[in-house]
């Protein structure tokens, strides 16, 4: 499998928002994440970085 793992940057520190993330969509100032299973998160953020060899999502607070 290679979904990603989304972390929120927030003051420095990361925070798991989701796991086995498959659909990353920015909309506007927020970033929608879908997972694996159809759960949805819609995040006030933007994208920070994407590392994709470690399938990690790193969004930063707005």
């Amino acid at each position: 499998m290679c979904q990603s793992s989304a972390f929120l940057v927030k003051n420095g520190q990361e925070q798991l928002l989701m796991e086995d993330v498959s659909l990353v969509k920015p909309q506007g100032d927020e970033v929608l994440l879908v997972g694996m299973l159809g759960e949805t998160k819609q995040v006030k953020a933007k994208i920070k970085e994407l590392q994709l060899m470690e399938h990690r999502i790193l969004l930063e607070e707005i």
